[in-house]
């Protein structure tokens, strides 16, 4: 899947559900959202439909479920089961707030998920609280324990910094994460909440958190040859081998060598995380049309992909849909 700028798209994006238990303030509201009907959901059957014609005709290599919070999707173990044994195999990953995943990561690990990117913005249970209004820290803290356990491995930690709330964390989170084995990505806070309450001037910068996690640890640049097309600028932490990132999807942004596309939970394309535009998959897949014309559909959809986000544009419009609505 090739785009007018010669980017070839490889990492599909699934998301299984807008639903979520927590109520991350840069996401959504404390009441929460207005959810997505069952009926305009898609199926087990259809995701799986539409991820083999990924993988086996349009040359998909990563496949990451996502949400919403997938873990409440009841036939997740399923899907994983069934998006493994597609040939040729993607490496298969899942992103998750980690609830529920002390009892689920051993059941994945046997179904093929490879790994794990938890989020995890606090060590502090009244932090948690504040920004997830939910208190299920505990809960968070026992999943990435089980994912170790079971060998999704490397467990990789997702941490959003909040000015005010939870920006004086980022060394003791390194330190939480070096101590345990998993690695560390911290990530700019992006115009994505359901509120529209995203700021620029209120956003923690990827020259902040380098500042602050270079004044407590010495950090050398990894060798970019590793990072390819993903997002994280990685950094060795003490010479290494542990690492940590940043991932500056605002003020360092990677578009240029974006390699992903995102398949909503209710079967939209978007080429980009920021898109406006949306290519309907579930209508034309409901309609009867064949595997062939749905990859033709999936291939205009990436075809006309922007250069860029286009955050600094003064003509920026922030999607309409949140992130719990898109998938990360």
């Amino acid at each position: 899947m090739r785009d007018s700028f010669g980017r070839v798209a490889t990492d599909l994006r699934v998301s299984l559900t807008d639903r979520c238990n927590l109520r991350c303030s840069y996401c959504m509201p404390p009441e929460g959202l207005d959810w997505l009907p069952k009926p305009e959901l898609l199926t087990a059957e259809e995701i799986v439909r539409l991820v083999a014609i990924g993988v086996e005709r349009l040359g998909i290599t990563e496949v990451r479920y996502t949400g919403g919070e997938p873990l409440l999707r009841r036939e997740l173990v399923d899907i994983v089961a069934r998006t493994t044994a597609l040939a040729p195999r993607p490496q298969v990953s899942l992103t998750t707030n980690g609830i529920g995943l002390a009892r689920l990561a051993g059941p994945l690990a046997a179904a093929g998920l490879d790994r794990v990117n938890v989020s995890l913005d606090t060590l502090d249970r009244e932090t948690f609280v504040k920004l997830a209004h939910r208190d299920r820290l505990a809960d968070v803290l026992a999943g990435l324990a089980a994912a170790e356990a079971a060998g999704l491995r490397p467990v990789k930690i997702n941490a959003v910094l909040m000015r005010g709330v939870n920006d004086h964390e980022a060394v003791p989170l390194l330190r939480y994460c070096l101590d345990k084995g998993y690695e560390l990505r911290f990530i700019e806070q992006m115009p994505l909440d359901a509120q529209h309450g995203w700021r620029r001037e209120n956003m923690i910068t990827a020259d902040e958190i380098l500042a602050t996690l270079q004044a407590s640890f010495d950090l050398t640049d990894a060798d970019p040859a590793e990072r390819g097309s993903a997002p994280a600028e990685l950094f060795l932490v003490g010479g290494g081998p542990a690492r940590v990132g940043v991932i500056g999807s605002v003020t360092r942004p990677f578009c240029g060598a974006c390699d992903r596309v995102r398949l909503t939970a209710d079967g939209q394309i978007r080429n980009c995380l920021f898109a406006t535009d949306e290519s309907d998959l579930r209508a034309a897949m409901r309609s009867g049309v064949s595997d062939d014309e749905l990859a033709e559909r999936w291939l205009a959809a990436v075809r006309i992909k922007k250069a860029g986000h286009g955050i600094d544009d003064p003509a920026f419009l922030q999607p309409s849909r949140p992130m719990s609505a898109i998938g990360g």
